[in-house]
């Protein structure tokens, strides 16, 4: 009996032993299987890797031309992260359109179809950059060509099944132009908040926000905010050289002064209100006369940042602007606010040029825009597209023409730049997710155990 219970004991002991290291062995297994099909990829390189969730998850090096059009010529390393879930599972291929791919998430698609996702950092961010910096190679041509060798190269090695391209705000615009150049690339396309700003000197994004939200009187004050704060310019302007002292900001090299800059913020900040912000936080306003210089500075700064508009805060960015003014387009902020006549001081402290040095700024290219918007509307297929009501970038987006077949437009009630599947009512969410998971060939509902913070949720403010 002392026997069979000690057995019995030893058997249960193996299982349990057992049972917390074989996840782990497999786990480990795992991870050397997919670093052994990554190491047949040329020119490409593990950083680092690591088990997540239990799933591989990489940080790699992948060569790129500085130029496309000449491949053996100048050559950098474009950072990328890979986080493995299954070689039958489908693949999303993921960007914010900006830097920083470090950190370990997953965006909405990949949760909705329990894939494989691939995270692209874009050409001239951080540290994915050509030593040479020429600012020439910076198009969406360029940067959808870095995404169609990347997207070649896993397919052969690892990953032949259904692919997803994603990303929110300048993310979903990145994956749009990647089909426009690339359209057999990935089976389908979910952009979301992406605006599309087709003809530049045609603008509607004041108009948007002055009818946005519910309630009239909180655009009211958000323009009294704005004048208020002008006609105080030099006590605003007073303020904002003692919080540069204060956490060793400088205002000199983008917008070339903080007066200019302060003029930036103020422009910007009823655009950010209503791309970050909601309904609900329209009493935080500070839109009478009554408000007080600090009461002012204090909300802008919560909106919009002025460390935002620093040298400092803008170098990030640098990029962006620069692509904006040549191809990108940029909202005119500006133009229309004739509750400001009179109190605006330059002529186009707004605009996205305001942030490009003088030696770098591009000759404007208004055809590529209207190029991406003759696609979608004769050529694009399975695209959706997820917009926010109140978004202030909803007021200028991709539309359906006669050639597009089987893509499809959703909009979330009283939503943000923030918006997604998630947030859509019930039916519209079914709906959306069935969509999706029918492209990609998953059963509906697939278990999800990856973690689920996505960084492409947030842009950065206005332009």
């Amino acid at each position: 009996m002392r026997r069979f219970v000690a057995s019995v004991v030893a058997v249960l002991v193996a299982a349990l032993i057992g049972s917390s290291l074989t996840p782990a062995v497999a786990s480990a297994a795992v991870l050397d299987d997919v670093a052994a099909k990554l190491a047949t990829i040329p020119g490409l390189r593990i950083e680092s890797s690591t088990v997540i969730s239990g799933k591989p998850f990489f940080v790699l090096r992948y060569t790129q031309p500085a130029d496309h059009k000449k491949p053996n010529g100048e050559k950098f390393e474009q950072r990328i992260t890979l986080w493995h879930r299954d070689f039958a599972r489908p693949t999303v291929l993921h960007t914010t359109g900006y830097g920083g791919v470090g950190g370990a998430f997953t965006s909405e698609p990949t949760r909705l179809v329990d894939g494989n996702q691939l995270n692209v950092e874009q050409r001239f961010f951080n540290s994915s950059t050509p030593a040479s910096q020429d600012w020439s190679k910076l198009n969406i041509w360029q940067a959808a060509t870095d995404h169609h060798r990347i997207v070649q190269a896993f397919k052969k090695a690892l990953y032949g099944g259904k692919w997803v391209s994603t990303g929110a705000s300048k993310g979903g615009m990145t994956s749009v132009y990647h089909r426009r150049f690339y359209p057999n690339d990935v089976d389908a396309t979910v952009a979301y908040v992406a605006p599309q700003d087709v003809v530049n000197k045609r603008d509607s994004y004041i108009s948007f926000i002055q009818e946005a939200g519910t309630d009239p009187q909180c655009n009211l004050a958000l323009r009294n905010m704005q004048r208020n704060t002008l006609l105080r310019r030099p006590a605003m302007l007073a303020k904002l050289k003692e919080y540069a002292a204060a956490n060793g900001l400088t205002y000199e090299s983008t917008f070339g002064s903080a007066d200019r800059a302060l003029e930036a913020a103020v422009l910007d900040t009823p655009f950010a209100f209503w791309q970050y912000s909601t309904q609900a936080s329209c009493p935080d306003v500070p839109g009478t006369a009554a408000a007080t210089d600090q009461q002012l500075f204090d909300f802008i700064d919560q909106i919009s940042g002025w460390a935002f508009y620093s040298d400092e805060g803008t170098a990030g960015f640098l990029p962006y602007y620069f692509q904006a003014t040549q191809q990108l387009n940029w909202p005119d902020v500006a133009s229309k606010t004739t509750w400001l006549k009179g109190l605006l001081h330059y002529r186009e402290a707004g605009d996205a040029p305001a942030a490009v040095p003088d030696s770098i700024e591009p000759r404007h290219e208004p055809f590529a825009m209207l190029d991406v918007n003759l696609w979608v509307k004769t050529q694009a297929r399975r695209m959706l597209f997820v917009y926010g009501e109140n978004d202030p970038w909803s007021a200028e987006k991709f539309a359906p023409g006669p050639g597009t077949r089987d893509s499809h437009w959703y909009t979330q009630p009283a939503g943000n730049h923030g918006s997604n599947i998630g947030g859509l009512p019930d039916a519209q969410r079914a709906e959306a997710t069935t969509i999706l998971q029918q492209w990609m060939g998953v059963a509906a509902q697939p278990a999800i155990q990856q973690t689920t913070v996505d960084p492409g949720a947030r842009q950065f403010k206005a332009r």
